[in-house]
């Protein structure tokens, strides 16, 4: 069976609440649809919520999710990346890549802390921070990683780096043992000490902070849930798309879709896609939608939107932009949509408008539509600051 690109783009709108009439009741919809929202730069949260839920839906209401109602939790997860997940997700997503990411962090800790003249047991002194924060925080107050590092001496190590030149200095370990214990579901971002738009977080113990324990999950049935997840709202995907945005193995990957039983499919750009047994592009699909076409219709989200960010192959949705929109290091900026594909993006002036910036030229119909989004994200955002993080190529210079 062959998917065309027209349908992943119509597919791709009515799944992750693009089109106007599948818009998310709330901002926790939002992320549970998207397998997670990004949160390196704070506003993408709430700027990707905006985009998804319908008319009436507020900064705050998010606020409320992740610090009251604490229905929405911020983890490091897929590509050592921090999302904002529900808290299902959330536990599927400790199974499946906490040990690794863990791993990682530890391995990386060490390989630092062996080259520094200033610790003669590199393992022993993450174990002793690791511990001294886990009894610092059982009791459940919330601390910065500034605070935690002032009462531990244990977790207030540093080490040099850049001896000789201009870009020599030391560097505090302390944050890193707290990502360590983050991505193991030890530990969580709680209280935010700043505004929406930005991030100081304070730490503070995860089954404290939500009130329960979450059920644990293997590596495998992580996995599974994960890409089931992410086929129901991405999919067609390919191999290359799971190994990628889980920032996993092709073992995993590999071990996980044979549980599930996908279906492989051709793509119009070529290679092979997967898709769930009961969503099939000969079928009804998932959705109730089927694979028809889509309305054309404006769609301007922030950096690192899951979106933009959802795959590896990026073609049918992105076309030749890759340069414009993608910094060196992969980060996807702000972007324009206009029939499901990419063809744009935008900046907020001074004045806070929103402006615009066509990478290709856009019909009568789809300036106008993207125009009048515009105003509605300027009218939302009022004179609020939104501080951005990841400027996309074609923004450099205004």
């Amino acid at each position: 069976m062959l998917i065309t690109d027209a349908q992943r783009r119509a597919r791709l709108m009515r799944r992750a609440h693009l089109d106007a009439s599948s818009r998310a009741a709330d901002a926790v919809e939002a992320a549970a649809t998207m397998v997670g929202l990004h949160a390196t730069t704070p506003s993408t949260v709430h700027l990707a919520a905006w985009a998804r839920v319908g008319p009436g839906f507020t900064r705050d209401s998010v606020d409320t999710a992740l610090y009251e109602d604490r229905t929405l939790v911020k983890h490091l997860a897929m590509r050592r990346t921090l999302f904002v997940f529900p808290r299902d997700v959330l536990a599927e997503s400790i199974g499946a890549l906490g040990p690794r990411i863990s791993a990682s962090e530890r391995t990386n800790m060490l390989r630092d802390l062996r080259r520094s003249p200033d610790f003669d047991d590199p393992e022993g002194w993450i174990e002793t921070a690791r511990q001294a924060v886990l009894a610092e925080l059982a009791g459940g107050e919330s601390l910065t990683s500034t605070e935690l590092r002032e009462r531990l001496p244990a977790l207030d190590g540093y080490i040099s780096h850049g001896a000789g030149t201009s870009w020599a200095g030391r560097a505090p370990m302390g944050p890193r043992v707290l990502n360590m214990l983050d991505a193991e579901g030890a530990i969580v971002r709680g209280p935010n000490r700043l505004g929406w738009h930005l991030s100081r977080p304070a730490w503070t113990s995860m089954p404290l902070w939500l009130g329960e324990t979450l059920p644990s999950m293997s590596v495998h049935d992580g996995h599974c849930a994960l890409i089931r997840r992410w086929l129901r709202t991405y999919g067609p995907g390919t191999e290359t798309d799971l190994v990628w945005w889980l920032g996993s193995t092709k073992t995993a990957v590999r071990a996980a879709l044979a549980e599930l039983g996908t279906v492989r499919v051709d793509l119009e750009r070529g290679g092979v896609g997967h898709v769930l047994p009961d969503d099939l592009p000969d079928g009804t699909g998932i959705d109730g939608g089927g694979d028809g076409p889509v309305e054309p219709q404006a769609v301007l989200l922030p950096e690192l939107d899951p979106t933009t960010m959802g795959y590896k192959e990026r073609g049918f949705y992105l076309g030749n932009h890759t340069a414009q929109v993608f910094d060196s290091v992969g980060n996807g900026g702000q972007t324009a949509w206009w029939d499901g594909r990419i063809v744009g993006g935008w900046y907020r002036r001074p004045d806070s408008s929103i402006d615009i910036i066509p990478l290709e030229p856009l019909s009568r119909d789809a300036r106008r539509a993207l125009d009048a989004r515009a105003d509605e994200l300027a009218a939302w955002l009022g004179d609020e600051p939104m501080k951005t993080g990841y400027a996309a190529p074609y923004a450099r210079g205004l």
